[in-house]
């Protein structure tokens, strides 16, 4: 393939008439899956993340965990040689990194400093909703009605079940984790749109090695000023926020998107929060209740409903939609041939 728009759109042609049903289903399968590891893999972060202010400070603690997951991510694009982004991507990994990289892990981790991992536990149950809310506009995706319904209805009982669960009373700390629901549905919109233009894993490792500078010279500042009290619990916590959450999840997380759309990859993450208040329970001794069965249950039913509309009509540029085939080739050939390449395969 070439970067021609003629060629692309000859590409585009044959591989509509190809009639590849099966192959698009099995990819969608994947993607679930994919996207599921990510949100399990995302699941630990809170608790791990109160395991790392044990021995960090807040700016230390995400200045160290961007320098270690950038320094894999380098590690990994050197072995597999991969070439420079092009300079029309910059500006999405620049809002990648600015979301997931930097943004979400240091506001959440200022918020957990008061509060539990259990409680921060309610940005998560709003993050679907606002990343489809956000990536509607921006990727062209229409959704039908019953998926809305479905998501408004999973998200106000991972909120009333998560508020209930931390008292229902709001503090400062609820500020920070508006802000990170914010910038995170910004970071997972548009590395969902790039994860169509290039392999997932090279979307955050690209964030990841642009955010490096900034890692670094935050924690030189930060590291003089916050304590450092090292136990197991804090390597542990700051060794899976780094390799765990920001790289491997990312990974998988913005390779299921690239599969199935980002609305319905989004609504798996409704069931995120159940899933840390486990881990929570598990590491961390926090009670709760018995009405999390109940929760889980209607979460679920909710997600079941979200993915069986999803594939009624499908997004525009998620992957097996004769449309979305045909604008991620053309897309994917106005940059290199390799990028190309990558958007037909």
């Amino acid at each position: 393939m070439t970067a021609q728009d003629s060629a692309t759109e000859h590409t585009a042609i044959a591989v509509d008439r190809a009639g590849k049903a099966p192959q698009a289903s099995g990819r969608a399968g994947g993607g679930v899956l994919l996207a599921g590891l990510g949100v399990v893999a995302f699941s630990l972060t809170f608790p791990s993340t109160v395991w790392g202010l044990e021995s960090f400070g807040p700016w230390s603690l995400v200045a160290l965990r961007s320098v270690l997951a950038a320094l894999i991510a380098g590690c990994a694009l050197l072995v597999g040689r991969v070439p420079l982004p092009g300079r029309e991507h910059l500006a999405g990994l620049a809002v990648v990194a600015g979301g997931v990289v930097v943004g979400f892990p240091l506001l959440t981790s200022l918020a957990l400093r008061t509060s539990t991992s259990s409680h921060a536990a309610v940005v998560v149950g709003l993050l679907p909703l606002t990343t489809a809310l956000l990536s509607a506009p921006r990727t062209g995706a229409r959704p039908p009605r019953a998926f809305w319904i479905a998501a408004l209805a999973g998200a106000a009982v991972v909120i009333v079940f998560t508020v209930q669960q931390s008292g229902g009373a709001l503090s400062a700390a609820d500020l920070y984790l508006f802000g990170a629901l914010l910038v995170c549905a910004a970071g997972y919109t548009e590395g969902g749109r790039l994860a169509r233009l290039m392999p997932g894993w090279q979307v955050i490792g690209w964030a990841l090695v642009l955010a490096l500078p900034l890692a670094v010279a935050g924690a030189a500042v930060a590291l003089p000023f916050e304590p450092v009290h090292l136990t197991a619990h804090g390597v542990i916590g700051l060794v899976w926020v780094a390799a765990g959450s920001t790289f491997l999840g990312l990974y998988v997380w913005y390779r299921g998107m690239a599969e199935i759309g980002v609305p319905r990859a989004s609504q798996l993450q409704l069931a995120q929060p159940l899933l840390t208040l486990v881990w929570s329970f598990l590491a961390l001794g926090e009670e709760v209740s018995a009405a999390a069965p109940v929760a889980a249950v209607a979460v679920l039913l909710c997600i079941a409903v979200t993915q069986r509309a999803g594939r009624g009509r499908p997004d525009r540029g998620a992957s097996g939609g004769r449309e979305g085939t045909r604008d991620a080739i053309r897309d994917g050939g106005r940059h290199s041939g390799r990028d190309g390449d990558r958007a037909a395969s």
